[in-house]
C-alpha cells in the first residue's frame, strides 16, 4: 500500500501540515471497549464516510513553543480537550523522536459534540496532519490504528467510502479498511438535527458504561451475524436489506445505553417523532431507514434518487432544527492551506 505520509522530516525549528477528514456514520455500531486506554473495541463495526461533514486541522510543530496550543472552531480548546489532543500528539512525537510542542488549529463544518462523529473526523485529521508534520512514513492501516488511540471511530475516518473496522488481536491489528469506494453506491445520509447542544455524556465516557448493561452480552453475540449481513447488503447495493439491519443494530446499541448504570438517555421527543415518521413514510412507499449514533440526532439512509424527498419530509417534522444531506465521502488526505 502506498504510504499516505512520506518520510523525510528535515531538521529545523518548525514543520507543519494540514489534513482533512470526513465524519462517518456507523451502520454496525461500535459501543464498548475491550481496552479503554488503547480503545480496542468490544466488536467490529462498519460505516460510511460522509462527504458533506469534515474537519480541517493544521498542526505546526515548533521548537520555540513552550507547550501545545489548541484552537477549535476559532476558540481556545478547553483544558480537557487540549489534554486529549496533547496525548495524541505525544504518540506521534514518540514515534518520530521529535518532542517539539505544537500549534493546532482545527475547524469543523458541522456541529460538534452532538452525536455526528465530530471526534472521528477531528482525530483522523489531527493524526494525519501531525504525522505528516513530524515526517512519519505510515500507510493507511497504520494511520487508522494510530487515530483509534484518540477516538475509536476516528480509525474509520482515515479510509474512504464504505469502511470496516477489524477488532484485531492487539493495537497494531485493530484498524479500519475500505470495503468499497465512495462511488460503489450512491447511498445518501439525510441527517436530521433535533439538537445542537453538546451531549451531557460524551461517547468516550459512554463506552465505559457499556459493560454494565445486562444487554451488552446479547448485543455482542448478535454483531457477527449483523455485520456479515450488512457487509453483503453494501456489496450488493441492497437498500431494503441494509435498512432492516441498521435499524435493528441502532436500537440494540441504544437499548444497551438505556440499561447501563447510570442509564444513558440520548433521545428527545423530537427523536421519537423522526423514528415514527420514518416508518409511516415507508408504509407510503418512501424507501428510507434510520440509524443513530450516541446522541439525539437521527440519520436517514436512502438512495440518491430519494434524498431530496426524504430531506423535505424531515424538515417539516416538529422539533427539527435543520437537515444536512451527504453522499459517501473519500479518505482523509493532506491539503494545501
Amino acid at each position: 500500500m502506498r504510504p499516505l505520509v512520506q518520510a523525510g522530516h528535515s531538521a529545523g525549528r518548525a514543520a507543519g501540515a494540514t489534513a482533512l477528514a470526513h465524519a462517518n456514520i456507523a451502520f454496525i455500531k461500535y459501543w464498548g471497549n475491550r481496552d479503554d486506554d488503547a480503545r480496542l473495541p468490544a466488536n467490529p463495526s462498519l460505516s460510511m464516510a460522509l462527504e458533506a461533514l469534515h474537519t480541517v486541522t493544521t498542526v505546526l510543530f515548533d521548537d520555540r513553543l513552550a507547550q501545545d496550543e489548541v484552537t477549535i472552531d476559532g476558540r481556545p480548546a478547553s483544558p480537557a480537550a487540549r489534554a486529549r489532543v496533547s496525548r495524541q500528539l505525544d504518540l506521534v512525537r514518540r514515534c518520530a523522536g521529535w518532542f517539539a510542542a505544537a500549534r493546532v488549529v482545527s475547524r469543523n463544518n458541522f456541529p460538534s459534540g452532538v452525536g455526528l462523529a465530530s471526534s472521528a473526523s477531528a482525530f483522523a485529521a489531527l493524526t494525519l496532519a501531525a504525522c505528516a508534520a513530524a515526517g512519519l512514513q505510515l500507510d493507511e492501516s497504520q494511520l487508522s490504528a494510530l487515530a483509534r488511540r484518540a477516538s475509536g471511530s476516528a480509525c474509520r475516518s482515515v479510509p474512504g467510502g464504505f469502511v470496516e473496522w477489524e477488532m484485531g488481536q492487539d493495537e497494531a491489528s485493530s484498524f479500519a479498511h475500505s470495503l468499497a469506494p465512495p462511488d460503489h453506491w450512491q447511498l445518501y445520509d439525510v441527517i436530521v438535527l433535533v439538537s445542537s447542544s453538546p451531549k451531557p455524556v460524551s461517547s468516550a465516557d459512554g463506552h465505559r458504561l457499556a459493560a454494565g448493561s445486562p444487554l451488552q452480552v446479547a448485543r455482542l453475540s448478535a454483531v457477527p451475524g449483523l455485520l456479515a449481513a450488512c457487509r453483503q447488503a453494501v456489496l450488493n447495493r441492497d437498500l431494503a436489506a441494509l435498512g432492516a439491519i441498521i435499524e435493528q443494530d441502532a436500537l440494540l446499541m441504544h437499548a444497551v445505553m438505556l440499561t447501563s448504570q447510570p442509564p444513558l438517555i440520548y433521545w428527545s421527543p423530537a427523536t421519537l417523532e423522526v423514528l415514527q415518521a420514518v416508518r409511516e413514510w415507508r408504509a407510503r412507499g418512501v424507501p428510507t431507514y434510520f440509524t443513530m449514533d450516541a446522541g439525539p440526532n437521527v440519520h436517514l439512509i436512502c438512495e440518491a434518487a430519494g434524498a431530496a424527498e426524504v430531506a423535505a419530509l424531515a424538515a417539516r417534522l416538529p422539533g427539527v432544527l435543520s437537515v444536512l444531506v451527504s453522499a459517501p465521502g473519500g479518505p482523509a488526505h493532506l491539503v494545501e492551506e
